[in-house]
């Protein structure tokens, strides 16, 4: 191959026993409308679905979909040290105001982590255990 093939990020996918509750959360922490919302299929829980939020100007620079995961289980942050231990990603939001940011995200249902390895980071956990973290910058 002369020249591999254009490859572009657009979007992180969030597993989830509640996409939508947690959709709602992301929306109002960041200040965005939910751009999509689907129900469950036939024979999933009510909670089941999917829900989107995609990029606005200064709020939100990819795409966001929450998508229903049956076995989900939150992860756990710092990994321990054992066989079998998930791998997982977070989210990083950068604000204006550290503290005004992490007052705001426990406002909207987030959890200030007990750990905390950088002082000028905050790690956060959503309502349904995923940790994310403020900064300014």
């Amino acid at each position: 191959m002369d020249r591999p093939p254009q490859v572009q990020a657009t979007s992180v996918s969030i597993s989830t026993p509640a996409p939508r509750d947690l959709a709602a959360f992301y929306a109002r922490l960041l200040g965005v409308g939910l751009s999509a919302s689907e129900g469950p299929r036939p024979g999933e829980p009510p909670d089941a679905g999917w829900a989107q939020l995609r990029p606005a100007e200064g709020r939100l620079a990819m795409t966001l979909n929450f998508e229903w995961d049956e076995h989900y289980a939150a992860p756990v942050w710092p990994t321990p040290e054992t066989p079998g231990s998930q791998v997982m990603a977070h989210l990083d939001l950068r604000v204006d105001d550290l503290v005004a940011a992490v007052a705001w995200a426990v406002e909207c249902g987030a959890t200030v982590h007990a750990h905390q390895p950088q002082q000028s980071v905050r790690v956060m956990v959503d309502p349904h255990g995923h940790p994310f973290c403020l900064f300014v910058g």
